[in-house]
């Protein structure tokens, strides 16, 4: 099988869709992130590209808190409206039923069925066009409809992935197989 070239671009595929929230100006604001992913494992964190233009990242930056909350399918339009409009001209408090944790200044999106609170750790500065944000998890949260036997379950959740080169949505599909599991089936070839 002959590669091509493609170049030097985000293509790592899936990218969960998340609505990152921050209070700005003593109201919460929203923004539609896909760059973003776990990074460690304890304590539990998080690290998201963002650029600071963003009003969601000034609140971040300010309150040393955020949340990421994972929407279901279900929730596509909202989402993206989130992130076709600025909170500088849209007040994207009132999208949302919003509720508080631990650290009381990282908004949470009710409808959303997993949601992370965050506390900022770091922010780096690499040159390019986002700062990366290191965020520890604080508190998650989940409604009891989207959990089996006590955990999230994606089927349930119903969350959505983003393809950055071609900017569409994709649902998940059906469950393949369990890690930590099929490898075991494995047999190298010689």
């Amino acid at each position: 099988m002959e590669k091509r070239t493609l170049g030097s671009k985000p293509m790592l595929y899936p990218m969960p869709v998340t609505l990152v929230g921050a209070d700005v100006a003593g109201k919460p604001n929203f923004m539609t992130i896909a760059f973003i992913g776990i990074v460690n494992m304890n304590p539990a964190m998080v690290a998201m590209g963002a650029n600071l233009s963003h009003v969601t990242t000034k609140g971040i930056v300010k309150n040393e808190t955020f949340s990421v909350n994972l929407p279901s399918k279900r929730m596509v339009e909202v989402t993206d409206y989130v992130g076709l409009f600025s909170g500088e001209t849209v007040d994207k408090s009132r999208l949302f039923t919003i509720f508080r944790g631990e650290t009381k200044t990282a908004p949470m999106i009710q409808e959303c069925p997993l949601n992370l609170e965050c506390r900022l750790v770091q922010k780096l500065s690499l040159g390019g066009t986002d700062e990366i944000f290191i965020g520890e998890i604080v508190q998650s949260y989940c409604a009891e409809e989207f959990l089996t036997n006590g955990k999230p379950d994606v089927e349930k959740m119903e969350v959505f992935v983003f393809s950055m080169n071609d900017n569409r949505y994709f649902s998940l599909g059906e469950m393949i197989g369990k890690a930590w599991s099929e490898g075991k089936k494995f047999i190298p070839h010689s």
